[in-house]
């Protein structure tokens, strides 16, 4: 048994390890196609040489048949039936499936009877050995009586052993690539857990720092100092940035609610370093769609933080201009600031861009978009996400 177990292990280890997308090209797939039917054919000729003493001419022509006929219920089974079938609702899929063995059947006597009349046309026939006279006697009978009930039971046992072995590759590799991209899966789901742990240590390390505590507590003393009414709200919003990166942001997913709040509290707390004639905007629409909806904490912040560490510089035109919109379960959010003249779009964000690039990728495959835009004067940041519920 534990034999078993580590051949097993080592088995399904290396078929983890296989890299399909690499294997899997459509050319690859083609060789192993003909590869398949060429070891098909040549395993046929042999058995009818051997097994029913023909000659090489008369076994060509049968093989050549019957590789036809077994070419053309393989890809019609497997690259015409199955699909349609997996693509109708659940409730229909048992009732086809079932369908679909009589219907292999059908198709096999009768692509038999097709190419076999075909045959009996050009005048190719067996002339010798245990099988002679069998394109003639094929031919010969009606289209009713080839595909007959009676005829399709007694064929069947035949027709079985001819299609299983094409049956068991076919479902055999689909098997594996099955368990690879779940392997695969997985692995992208750890690599994610890690990275967002690594990102959230990366947050509190270089967004959160010091530095920018310093510069709130500095400005909240100030707002004491004067008794500024709004002291009391801006030890409110550092508070909840603060739990919400500490506490609430440590799962895969946060409602969509509590990251506006976040987003929110942080601009909040960035305005209070500049003046109150410095153009900051911000403004989101469709607050009352958010309920039931999620999204990847501190996504969009990395794309919010460059906005104030590289905008506002201008002397004419300073201004950072955010705007969210939620509408119909998809997440929109635009950011726009000034940027100086020095600033290249290498400067932006660094591996924080990147980061989130991966992090959405990742979660949302398909159903994002990011545009990250340099117009010489400002830059711009568009993001499109469909959310989950």
């Amino acid at each position: 048994m534990p034999n078993t177990t580590t051949a097993s292990g080592y088995f399904l280890d290396k078929i983890a390890s296989l890299n399909f997308d690499l294997f899997f090209t459509k050319r690859n797939r083609i060789l192993l196609h003909l590869l398949m039917w060429f070891v098909f054919s040549v395993l046929l000729f042999l058995s009818y040489v051997i097994g029913y003493h023909l000659v090489y001419f008369d076994a060509v022509l049968l093989t050549i048949r019957m590789a036809l006929v077994n070419i053309i219920v393989f890809y019609m089974l497997f690259y015409l039936l199955l699909p349609k079938i997996f693509s109708v609702s659940k409730t229909r899929i048992i009732v086809l499936l079932v369908l679909v063995f009589p219907v292999s059947i059908f198709l096999w006597m009768a692509s038999t009877y097709f190419v076999s009349l075909l045959y009996y046309i050009l005048g190719l026939e067996v002339d010798f050995g245990e099988l002679k006279g069998v394109i003639k006697m094929s031919a010969e009978q009606t289209f009713l009586e080839a595909v007959s009930l009676k005829r399709m039971l007694s064929q069947t046992i035949i027709i079985i052993s001819l299609l299983s072995p094409f049956c068991f590759a076919k479902i055999l590799v689909e098997i594996v690539k099955l368990y690879h991209r779940k392997f695969q899966i997985e692995k992208e789901k750890l690599a994610l857990e890690i990275q967002n742990i690594q990102m959230e240590k990366d947050f509190l390390k270089a967004q959160l720092n010091p530095h920018f505590l310093f510069n709130t507590l500095n400005n909240l003393y100030g707002l004491t100092v004067r008794k500024d009414n709004l002291a009391p709200e801006i030890i409110l919003n550092l508070s909840d940035i603060m739990s919400y990166t500490l506490y609430e942001s440590n799962t895969e997913i946060v409602r969509l609610e509590k990251e506006l709040d976040f987003i929110q509290n942080y601009i909040a707390l960035e305005k209070m370093r500049y003046a109150d004639e410095v153009n900051i905007q911000v403004n989101i629409q469709g607050e009352n769609q958010t309920a039931g909806l999620f999204i990847a904490p501190l996504l969009t912040f990395t794309f919010i933080e460059n906005a104030f560490k590289y905008g506002l510089k201008s002397t004419q035109n300073a201004f950072v201009k955010l705007e969210i919109k939620i509408e119909n379960n998809t997440f929109w959010l635009s950011l726009e600031n000034d940027v100086d003249e020095s600033f290249t779009t290498e400067n932006f964000g660094g591996i924080g861009v990147e980061n989130a690039r991966k992090r959405l990728e990742l979660l949302y495959p398909d159903q994002y978009e990011l545009e990250i835009k340099n117009l010489k004067s400002s830059f711009k940041v568009d993001l499109k996400i469909v959310l989950r519920k």
